[in-house]
């Protein structure tokens, strides 16, 4: 995973896919096509995940939010193991929509962070409360002299909260204050990006400017989420 900083074109798109698919998940969602789909695109034991899947989204319904994203993260958490997108996809950089990560079980911090991000959506989860945050990382814990790029999903219960961390890496919800290991680069969601954690987004439409990302979008709705 390159850094975030040489990627920024691949970061705004990815705003742009969002935008898109948070509507297009909220208002078309064909769950039964996607569970479908598994079945005859990946088999029965995808299928038999995308419908635990969806068992977990009607479970979420009676939680509060903070229950939803603890149950969300550890869901996606214990399905899969990290790898690199070279090593599953044969590319540098694939961004696998969730019945991807599903089929395959495996995916980068980049793919967690989407899946988790839809998932919560789905789950009535409000955007303006979360953000896919590009981060370093320094490995080894907060001490550690070795820093490399990583994606997290945080939520923000209000709007100048510190927010609650969903990584892949651990598998513990943490407020940011408690994951000094972490440094923040970007954040984005449906509504804009913001830099460097700041309160007020730097971008508000990047979607007159970038179209590259029409491919995930496309395989989102192949794959029932839209």
């Amino acid at each position: 995973m390159s850094h975030p900083l040489q990627r920024i074109p691949g970061l705004l798109a990815l705003v742009v896919v969002l935008m898109l698919c948070a509507v297009i998940l909220l208002a078309k969602a064909d769950l039964d096509r996607m569970e479908r789909i598994a079945l005859s695109r990946h088999g029965p034991e995808t299928a038999l995940i995308v419908g635990r899947w969806r068992d977990m989204l009607k479970e979420l319904a009676a939680l509060d939010e903070r229950q939803k994203i603890e149950r969300v993260n550890g869901y996606f958490n214990q399905l899969a193991r990290w790898r690199q997108d070279i090593d599953i996809w044969q590319q540098h950089d694939y961004w696998a929509t969730p019945l991807e990560l599903m089929a395959k079980r495996e995916g980068d911090c980049e793919d967690f962070s989407i899946a988790k991000y839809m998932t919560l959506l789905l789950a009535g989860v409000d955007v303006h409360k979360m953000r896919i945050t590009y981060v370093k990382a320094r490995l080894g814990g907060n001490y550690g002299n070795v820093t490399q790029a990583h994606m997290v999903l945080a939520y923000y219960p209000t709007p100048n909260a510190d927010p609650l961390i969903l990584d892949n890496m651990i598998s513990e919800v943490r407020p940011a204050s408690q994951r000094e290991d972490l440094n923040p680069v970007f954040g984005f969601n449906s509504e804009g990006l913001w830099v460097s954690g700041g309160s007020a987004p730097a971008i508000n439409n990047p979607a007159a400017r970038l179209s590259r990302w029409r491919d995930l979008l496309r395989r989102m709705t192949a794959d029932g989420l839209g």
